[in-house]
């Protein structure tokens, strides 16, 4: 395909125009072009009437960074407002090609990567596209600390969250500013148990999105308050189906009696302190591990 749509380019007369697809992290695939109609290929509809452009492409060989921004109108039935607040569109992944629209087979794919920073404004919005070098920008290797470095639930940690007593699917009864909701009666659970934890929403308008729980609440008459960090962007109403998964500190001792899941602890809690990096050598005092007055070494090493 891609030696036809260079023969076009070299012909000197050509009606070339550019596709993208979005493919969001929920699964759903959506096609825009700056052409004046609708194209199709690759089982895709590229939609003309989103008012979306790309400025140019910026490529070179190595391990630089591709980079580009797209641009258009926020529209309700294509890309709208809501689905950027609610984070619908982080980190999705993009394609782009440059076709002929005269004859769409000819085409060739020239950007793949990821959605970076989007903003909006006046009624439109501007999103960085990220080529794929940029996953080579991610920290790799693990942190050496007291507290797990997996999330609840991960490959690493192993924690099947589906087992009685660790997540909760209800309906809600009371929501306000879309990030707090509250229960009549909810007791099965101790006070806090779902703090640092997440809600997933699972129908409705929000369907799809997660939050994190800051606040866990228990009243004396068994109500329930659970509170997200930051609203989730899109209306839930009373009705809608939420689960609710218990909450992890990352500390030992929560892994091995909330969730009895120390074996695939992924911590170092006994790692030594600042306080033990700071300390030095000394050639005289007890050794023997006990406790000790200002001034006193203990184990053969002083304070600095």
């Amino acid at each position: 395909m891609s030696g036809t749509i260079f023969a076009h380019l070299a012909s000197g007369t050509t009606t070339v125009a550019r596709c993208f697809a979005l493919t969001r992290r929920d699964g759903v695939v959506l096609g825009f072009t700056d052409h004046d109609r609708d194209l199709s290929f690759e089982g895709i509809t590229f939609r003309a009437d989103t008012g979306l452009t790309a400025r140019a492409l910026q490529q070179a060989t190595g391990l630089a960074v591709d980079n580009s921004e797209a641009y258009g109108g926020l529209s309700s039935d294509a890309i709208s407002e809501g689905d950027i607040l609610a984070g619908r569109y982080d980190g999705a992944e993009v394609r782009a090609w440059l076709v002929n629209w005269a004859a769409p087979s000819e085409r060739v794919l020239q950007f793949r990567g990821s959605l970076g920073e989007v903003t909006r404004s006046g009624g439109a919005f501007t999103a960085e596209l990220r080529g794929l070098a940029e996953f080579l920008n991610h920290p790799q290797g693990h942190v050496f600390h007291a507290r797990c470095s997996a999330v609840l639930g991960d490959s690493r940690c192993r924690m099947n969250l589906s087992v009685p007593g660790y997540s909760e699917e209800r309906m809600v009864e009371e929501v306000d500013a879309d990030r707090v909701f509250r229960f009549s009666s909810m007791t099965s659970f101790d006070d806090r148990w779902f703090e640092k934890g997440r809600v997933l929403v699972l129908s409705g308008s929000a369907s799809g999105l997660i939050g994190v729980v800051k606040n866990d609440r228990v009243s004396a008459t068994g109500a329930r308050t659970v509170e997200l960090w930051q609203s989730l962007g899109v209306a839930i109403a009373p009705g809608d189906m939420i689960r609710l998964e218990a909450g992890c500190d990352r500390r030992a001792e929560t892994c091995r009696l909330k969730f009895a899941n120390f074996l695939n602890f992924r911590g170092f809690p006994h790692i030594p302190g600042e306080d033990w990096l700071m300390s030095y050598p000394v050639g005289s005092g007890v050794a023997d591990g006990g406790s000790r007055v200002k001034g006193e070494a203990v184990g053969g090493f002083g304070s600095a």
